[in-house]
């Protein structure tokens, strides 16, 4: 059994139980006041941190479009010194890295449309292009010597097959393309004919192909024919390169072929990569589910599989600073699980891995300095702290794994429940993260490596959020019918007054597999945003959320609508009963699987005054065949909508099935370009309620995918958090 020690003060309930001391209401626009920040980077010294921060800026001209920028920061980590801003080019700057010696960085920048790496130096000047690399250039790493830069690129597929670098020889791939009716992918092969409507099978072939090149035919042979905006016929290939660190080099390729790549580092000693991906040779790359842990040499040579079997999912290499030790994570191909964390010798196999008990999904895996700590983060409980797993010290000596595999490894706690890490780095001692809380959606914070001492360095939106009136969430907890602890929080209205009633919005998270909380900051507008509007704000992890273990996270098998309901309602009913709530005035919201599950909710419960749903799921063996989150069926309900074993409990557990049933005042919302679920559905959901004369209204957002109410287009945002307060004010009126 795991040990967890909290290292950090834990602010007591009482504190969440009472309004910010501002005057002013969280406004709709406020949403654009928000600063993002992401990829935390310290320097090997542990001086100074580059991170970067995105915010919405004014669109030109326009007074009512606006669009996302980021640029990189740069702080001294002494705690004395003020972040200053980097980069300020028009262009977008982001994944700044900092080079061995600290003296410079290499980060991201679009040119023309594609990401390519510049470099920076810290003593002076302007930012230098690295690479004008025809595929692109992004997430890139030091070489230990500093000398080179390794980055990744994607190489569409129809390029691979003609490029002399990547693929020598212009081989065709070993795994069949899955074109109907042709052998050993003959059809890949250059075509010798001349495209003739009227002429030869060669002749017409030819001309079908022009009619693909040139965009009026997408053919679909592949499985993944489905992106987050569009149907997409092609594929593309993640390949690794090597640069030397100045402006007139030319990148080397290490990685070939029709492979599948997703990560890579350099080993501790520079003369080696580690990658991950998957090199099976005999499956389409979109059937091929397993993940493989490789070493290769720089120039490409000597490529050796460390890990990789079938049915398991090796991912997240990370190298201990001596390049003995290999932590990486491992899991069956399910969706449907937690991976686990383990360590292993770098030449060793997988029967000497040492599991590392820790039953939550793992992010950010991060070795110390002394490989006596590995750090990660991980969603739980409503936050995302930081962790690590103590190793304890000299483990590392002769014999190399008796003295892990004797010994009970410690998981310590660092960071509260009430706030969430969304990146961090360490070295030398100290460590710095980017933190969530409800009394700020975002700012940079330091501390010792062992959590202690923490101090705010940056004031991206404390400052202006200072003079706002927010509500903090008080934190319940109860049993439900299965003895699962589901936890649940009760915002009050931002201007609560015992004695008074209030309208109540019971909130839900998608996923399913997502978890809400005071350490999550995308939801952190629109709760506070209600809450100033006069509203109660209730929000539950059912069962099924992550951050509560295996168990809790599979507890919505083959059950996604009445299990979940009784928990979500549950926690509604708790906070009726304090008596501030109107029982009138009850309303629901959600999106994606929430969607789905708010349509569930009002096809089985009138109580509410009016409900939203944003790009849901309504219909399991619609959003089979039109959702590039397909998987989803077959990993909960354990076949597919032609398997007879899977028919029926896909039919009971989708909404529309019980649309007859909805009578409550029910607005939908959805993207035109929503492909991760699909927009089929709404379409559907929508026009039964309109044949039945229900009280519906649906909402088309022009060119939006599925983060619409996240990072979509912000006019579009606006209009969604707006729209679904005036509905919600027309029935409340009533």
């Amino acid at each position: 059994m795991r040990k967890l020690m909290l290292l950090l003060f834990i602010l007591p309930i009482a504190l969440f139980s009472i309004a910010q001391n501002g005057k002013e209401p969280v406004k709709v626009t406020n949403m654009l006041k928000i600063k993002s920040i992401s990829g935390a980077n310290l320097s090997k010294d542990g001086s100074k941190a580059v991170f970067t921060v995105t915010s919405i800026e004014p669109e030109g001209d326009s007074k009512l479009e606006y669009k996302y920028v980021s640029q990189l920061w740069i702080a001294g980590t002494d705690g004395d010194t003020k972040p200053r801003q980097l980069t300020t080019a028009r262009e977008s700057s982001s994944q700044g890295v900092f080079s061995p010696d600290g003296k410079q960085l290499v980060f991201v920048r679009a040119v023309d449309g594609r990401s390519q790496l510049f470099l920076l130096s810290l003593e002076g000047g302007e930012a230098l292009q690295l690479t004008k690399f025809k595929y692109g250039a992004g997430n890139p790493k030091w070489s230990p010597d500093g000398k080179q830069i390794l980055f990744s690129a994607n190489v569409p597929f129809k390029e691979l097959l003609k490029d002399s670098l990547l693929n020598p020889g212009k081989e065709l791939p070993k795994w069949p393309m899955e074109k109907p009716g042709f052998k050993n992918n003959e059809q890949l092969k250059p075509a010798s004919a001349k495209a003739d409507p009227d002429g030869s099978i060669e002749e017409v072939r030819a001309y079908l192909e022009n009619n693909a090149h040139d965009k009026n035919a997408k053919v679909f042979t592949k499985l993944n024919f489905l992106d987050e905006m569009d149907t997409n016929p092609d594929m593309g290939f993640t390949h690794f390169f090597l640069i030397e660190a100045k402006t007139d080099a030319k990148p080397t390729a290490i990685t070939k072929g029709f492979s599948r790549y997703n990560y890579a580092e350099f080993t501790p000693n520079g003369k080696q990569l580690i990658l991950a991906g998957n090199m099976d040779s005999t499956q389409h790359p979109d059937r091929a589910l397993e993940g493989e842990i490789f070493i290769v040499n720089t120039d490409g040579s000597n490529l050796k599989r460390i890990l990789g079997e079938k049915d398991r999912n090796y991912n997240s290499p990370r190298l201990s600073p001596s390049g003995k030790w290999l932590a990486f994570q491992y899991s069956n191909t399910s969706f449907v699980s937690i991976p686990a964390l383990a360590v292993m010798p770098l030449s060793g196999s997988a029967k000497e891995r040492i599991d590392i008990p820790f039953d939550r999904n793992k992010g950010n895996i991060t070795w110390s300095d002394d490989e006596q700590y590995i750090y990660f983060s991980a969603q739980s409980n409503g936050g995302q702290p930081v962790y690590r797993a103590d190793l304890g010290s000299g483990w590392t000596l002769n014999p190399p794994l008796s003295a892990l595999k004797n010994k009970n490894i410690n998981v310590e706690q660092l960071t509260d429940f009430n706030s969430g890490i969304s990146s961090f780095d360490i070295a030398r001692n100290k460590i710095v993260f980017v933190k969530t809380e409800v009394a700020s959606p975002f700012e940079v914070h330091l501390a010792a490596e062992a959590g202690k001492n923490s101090k705010r360095i940056s004031d991206y939106n404390t400052g202006w959020i200072a003079d706002k009136k927010l509500s903090f969430p008080e934190k319940h907890s109860f049993k439900n019918e299965k003895g699962m602890e589901v936890e649940y929080w009760v915002m009050k209205p931002s201007n609560f007054e015992p004695g008074k009633k209030y309208p109540l919005l019971l909130e839900i998270h998608g996923g399913p597999s997502a978890m809400w909380g005071p350490g999550e900051s995308s939801m952190w507008h629109e709760y506070q945003f209600f809450c100033s509007k006069g509203y109660g704000v209730v929000y539950a992890n059912p069962r099924g959320s992550g951050g509560y273990g295996i168990n809790f996270l599979r507890g919505n098998i083959n059950d996604w609508g009445a299990g979940p309901t009784k928990d979500v309602l549950t926690a509604l009913d708790k906070t009726i009963a304090e008596g501030w709530a109107d029982t009138s005035k009850l309303l629901v919201t959600g999106g994606s699987y929430a969607g789905y599950l708010v349509a569930w909710i009002i096809a089985h419960d009138q109580r509410f005054a009016a409900a939203c749903s944003q790009r849901g799921v309504y219909d399991l063996a619609t959003f089979f065949g039109e959702g590039n989150a397909w998987r989803l069926v077959p990993n909960y309900f354990g076949g597919y909508p032609w398997d007879a074993s899977a028919k029926a409990t896909l039919e009971r557990e989708s909404p529309i099935n019980y649309v007859q049933n909805i009578k409550t005042p029910y607005i939908i919302f959805h993207g035109d370009n929503d492909r991760r679920t699909g927009f089929v559905q709404s379409e559907m959901l929508y026009k039964s309620l309109k044949v039945l004369g229900r009280p519906v209204e649906y909402v088309r957002h022009p060119n939006a995918t599925h983060e619409l109410t996240r990072s979509g287009n912000n006019r579009q945002r606006i209009d969604q958090m707006l729209r679904t307060w005036e509905f919600f004010e027309r029935w409340l009126r009533n």
